[in-house]
Order: structure tokens, then sequence, then C-alpha cells
């Protein structure tokens, strides 16, 4: 593997998870992003009570994002060999930690859309 490309990674991806499942990930995060700016731009502000349920939301997406890519991989902790497994495993973990948030701040304010204070609009 010469060259880093898009196409390159979009492969390794594919051999690691299969194609099926692959593109039915990307698929789900591309669905939940865009239900995320939906929900940005409908209610013009962020929530912090929300915000911060997400965020406790963190560690559980990334703990469960290790464990998915170990048990798709037929891999585990044994199979960790050096600095690049470990970088590569904490990257796993980043991106299940905001992939975590970012679903649970986006259910949250599906299910529970902000109420509109009469008192504060124009009018």
């Amino acid at each position: 593997m010469k060259d880093l490309t898009v196409g390159t990674l979009i492969a390794v991806f594919e051999e690691m998870f299969g194609r099926g499942l692959f593109w039915a990930m990307a698929g789900a995060a591309a669905v939940v992003t865009a239900l995320y700016l939906y929900v940005l731009v409908r209610d013009h502000s962020v929530s912090w009570r929300k915000f911060l349920v997400a965020q406790l939301a963190m560690p559980v997406g990334a703990v469960l994002a290790v464990l998915f890519v170990w048990a798709v991989t037929s891999s585990g902790l044994r199979d960790v060999g050096g600095p690049v497994d470990l970088l590569t495993l904490l990257g796993v973990a980043a991106a299940g930690a905001v992939g975590a948030a970012i679903l649970v701040y986006t259910v949250q304010s599906l299910v529970w859309p902000p109420t509109r204070d009469p008192s504060r609009e124009r009018g």
C-alpha cells in the first residue's frame, strides 16, 4: 500500500467488515449526521441539558465501538501488538464516543423537541 487514498481506505474497510456491513454502517452514519444537522437547524441552538446527557454516553460508545471491532474482526485484547495497534484502538474508541454523543443528542432532540416560549417571540 504505497498511496493512502479514499479508494484504498474503502477497500480496506470493506475487507475488514465485509462489503454489506461496511456500507450499512456508512449509510447509518450518513442518516444520523443528516438528522443531527436537521435538529441543529430546526432548534436554532444547542440544548445544554441534552448535550450533557449525550456526553455521558461517550464512554459507553467508546467501549462498544472497540468491542464491536474486536468481534467483527475476530481479534481481541491479546492481539494488540504495538503502538500502531494501540493508536488504532484509541481512534476507534474516539470515533465511537463521538458517534454515541451525536446519536444520543439527536434521538433526544427528535423525541423531545424544544418547547416554544410565546413570551420570547417577537410580534
